[in-house]
């Protein structure tokens, strides 16, 4: 399941596996992309996209403490396991069709959904409440949202970004063709699920830009 392929054509597993699928995709996504999807394997696009929502998800859920411990952990386990496959396997089905237009020699949703799994790479950074960094004083406090704000929103740009350079890539398809294509889909993953439209309203209300 943690299976990260190489461009050599080698395997390499566990942790360290997603570690370096994490770093490459990153620093050379390119590279990454054009060497590291596999026709009907989505397994290790589909791990790698479950442990970027653990490490985004668990800083916000597991300090909860309106709820029981037992109940945060089985939210933590609904959201990781159960929904993460659901809406990415919906994404890349909206992708897909969307595809049809654009792209002749496009590849399958299996190739779609690792796309999607690895773009979500540097929404793993972005899990850090709004409370975080909050010292007890309003001035401060403030300030930190901010910071917090722009972290949210500069992992989900990226996302995105990252998103439209995979689908370009793997489907043999031009950079404008894929942000169009990858439009409803970054909507949906980078804008409601890592919460990039959110930190664009919090920012542009401490600002005054909507008001």
């Amino acid at each position: 399941m943690t299976t990260w392929i190489e461009a050599s054509g080698g395997r390499e597993r566990g942790v360290t596996g997603l570690v370096r699928a994490w770093v490459g995709v990153l620093m050379a996504p390119r590279r990454f992309f054009r060497s590291s999807i596999s026709t009907g394997d989505q397994a290790p696009g589909l791990t790698f996209a479950i442990a970027v929502i653990l490490l985004h998800a668990a800083p916000r859920i597991l300090p909860m403490t309106e709820q029981s411990l037992s109940m945060r952990v089985l939210t933590l386990l609904l959201v990781v396991v159960f929904l993460t496959p659901i809406v990415l396997h919906l994404c890349a089905a909206l992708e897909t069709i969307a595809l049809l237009g654009v792209a002749k020699d496009r590849a399958g949703v299996s190739q779609t959904v690792q796309v999607i799994g690895y773009a979500a790479a540097p929404c793993a950074l972005s899990g850090v409440p709004l409370t975080a960094l909050c010292v007890g004083m309003a001035g401060l406090c403030v300030v930190s949202a901010d910071l917090i704000a722009l972290l949210w929103l500069g992992t989900a740009v990226y996302g995105v970004v990252l998103l439209a350079i995979g689908t370009a890539i793997v489907h043999d398809t031009s950079i404008p063709r894929a942000v169009v294509v990858t439009a409803v889909p970054s909507w949906i993953i980078f804008g409601y699920g890592f919460r990039g439209i959110h930190a664009l309203e919090l920012l542009g209300a401490t600002s005054g830009l909507f008001g």
